[in-house]
């Protein structure tokens, strides 16, 4: 398992390159959930998520002749845009293998930094053997959206900047509510805050259906989502959490909470509206959870990651802008 020295290391590799996003607080959201809340916007980071964290820190971390190979990843979008973003900063070239029908933003973007997209059929066929065969036929080096430790040290740098922007405001969160994929965003931020800031209570957020997090963490292993089930969180739609994030997730964290679609697309209406924010699905997830009554605070002080902000503007007309509901004060 990675160390906070580990995520120290990935914070100075970053510097200079990743933004330090900041973390906001709105009367508004204090007074709904009956407590103090902050949000980490990552949707202010380069290629608008989180994920650039982790990509940079991996290929940083390669050597001179590895990167000469160039990466294959696969992704839904957000660590796509991460890799092709870093292989970018670096001169290599990059292959994302991304599912048909990925936000039609984040297949765009992810191009237009320079990689070359392989799609493939979410339902049918199998990303990993992809990746695999490309890379058997390139030498491309792999760059994993979750199940690597320098993945994960990159993403563990959204906790060290918790901790001290939290310092600066002269505050300890009580409680930390995080979305939840495959979990290598928490399970870095677990890290961090285990040593820094370990009387904070950390939650793992997830869709309906897709709480296969939450189910692991009760049954002490692994497992799995079952098929068939649909949701708008397309980030973070996994089907069990990563082999190395588990035991990280399982050691640290207080739980897991479970939030609808519709709670989801409450808490993205709110951000627009209140925060002037632009959340993707996925990444509203923990605030849902705060917001709908699945974590009350009781006047305590909650972090809350908002993971990132990839949503099609067509996506966004149809599905959010229409919806008039908001979350009542819990």
């Amino acid at each position: 398992m990675i160390d906070l020295s580990d995520i120290e290391a990935a914070s100075g590799r970053l510097r200079g390159h990743a933004v330090p996003t900041p973390l906001l607080e709105l009367r508004v959201l204090n007074e709904m959930a009956g407590g103090r809340v902050l949000l980490k916007a990552e949707p202010l980071q380069r290629t608008g998520s989180f994920k650039f964290r982790g990509a940079f820190n991996r290929i940083a971390m390669m050597s001179d002749e590895e990167r000469a190979r160039g990466v294959v990843a696969y992704s839904a979008g957000n660590h796509a845009q991460g890799v092709a973003a870093a292989a970018a900063a670096f001169g290599m070239t990059a292959t994302i293998v991304m599912p048909s029908d990925a936000p039609a933003i984040k297949m765009r973007n992810t191009q237009r930094l320079g990689a070359r997209v392989v799609t493939y059929d979410r339902v049918n066929d199998d990303r990993e053997k992809i990746a695999a065969d490309i890379q058997a036929k390139t030498g491309a080096m792999l760059v994993p959206p979750y199940d690597d430790e320098g993945v994960i040290a990159g993403q563990g740098t959204v906790g060290l900047e918790i901790v001290e922007q939290c310092a600066a405001l002269d505050v300890v969160p009580d409680v930390l509510t995080c979305p939840a994929g495959g979990g290598g965003l928490l399970a870095g931020i677990a890290t961090a805050m285990a040593s820094l800031s370990p009387s904070t209570s950390l939650y793992a957020a997830e869709p309906e259906g897709f709480d296969d997090l939450r189910r692991s963490l009760h049954a002490g292993e692994r497992v799995k989502n079952v098929k068939g089930a649909v949701s708008i969180c397309d980030a973070i739609l996994t089907a069990t959490p990563g082999k190395l994030t588990f035991p990280i997730l399982k050691a640290h964290l207080a739980g897991g909470l479970v939030v609808s679609d519709a709670q989801v697309i409450s808490a993205v209406n709110l951000l627009f509206d209140e925060a002037k924010l632009v959340v993707e699905p996925g990444a509203a997830v923990g605030l849902a959870a705060l917001l709908s009554g699945g974590l009350r605070l009781l006047g305590r002080c909650a972090v809350v990651v908002l993971s990132g902000g990839n949503m099609d503007r067509t996506v966004f007309a149809e599905r959010f802008a229409r919806a008039d509901a908001h979350p009542e004060p819990v």
